[in-house]
Order: structure tokens, then sequence, then C-alpha cells
């Protein structure tokens, strides 16, 4: 996907943060445009809040289970929002622009790309889910 406006995005967060957002628009690139904009407007710690609290809020207003195969997954979320870190401090991006997120979009948005990184049983168990594991294959750079 690739945004035509800044307003297509605001409208994203918007709706994820009032739990409007149709599930079926809930998706991997609706997941990292909004940790995108979650690191460009507010501190990494905050950002992070924001984003954990933000998915189990969503999840539970669409009565998304947490379980073993579903719901919020901690290690994934963290994994992502560093990819976003690195990819806003290489690029030394100020201010997130349109074509910040499109770029970014384009570059990273890869849903097999913790996988170099984490094994499918380690990045796949409760304890990932539950809890930030470090990656087993390679560490993060």
């Amino acid at each position: 996907m690739t945004y035509q406006t800044c307003n297509q995005i605001k409208a994203l967060v918007q709706a994820f943060e009032q739990h409007t957002l149709p599930r079926s628009q809930w998706t991997h690139t609706a997941h990292l445009t909004l940790a995108l904009w979650y690191l460009a407007h507010y501190a990494p710690s905050e950002a992070i809040d924001r984003m954990r609290d933000g998915i189990q809020q969503y999840n539970a207003a669409q009565g998304i289970q947490q379980t073993k195969n579903s719901g919020y997954h901690e290690t994934i979320t963290l994994f992502w929002l560093w990819v976003g870190q690195w990819y806003l401090a290489d690029r030394r991006v100020s201010r997130l622009a349109l074509d910040a997120i499109n770029q970014f979009l384009e570059r990273c948005n890869d849903p097999t790309l913790p996988f170099h990184y984490y094994s499918r049983d380690r990045l796949l168990s409760w304890e990932a889910r539950t809890n930030w594991v470090e990656p087993d294959l390679h560490p993060l750079p």
C-alpha cells in the first residue's frame, strides 16, 4: 500500500485509537504505519507504551482473544518498533513526512523479516508472545 495523503495516515491512527478501525484493515501494513507514526511523534518509551497498550485495547474492543496463536505479541511488536527506530535514525528523519512512511513500507514491509533473527519455535512461543525475548539466530544490529 502507498499512502496518497497524510490525512489517510491520520485517519488510520484515529480509527485505531478509537477502536473503530475495521478488523479487515488491521493489517501488517497498518501495524508498521502506526509504529512509525508513534516513533516519529513520541519518545521511544512512550511510542512503545502507546503501541503496546493500543494493540491490547484494540484487540479487546474487537473481541480478539489472547491465546497461544493470536492476540498481542510482545516480541514481534518490539521487533517492528526497533526496525522503525533504525529506519528513522538511518534516514535522519526529523519529522515524519508522507514519503518517509511510504519508503519505510516499501523497504521494510516484509512480514518474514523477524525470522531472519528468530527461529520459528522461539518467535512463536508463549514466552515471546508475552515477553520480549532476544533473537536466537542473529543479534539485532
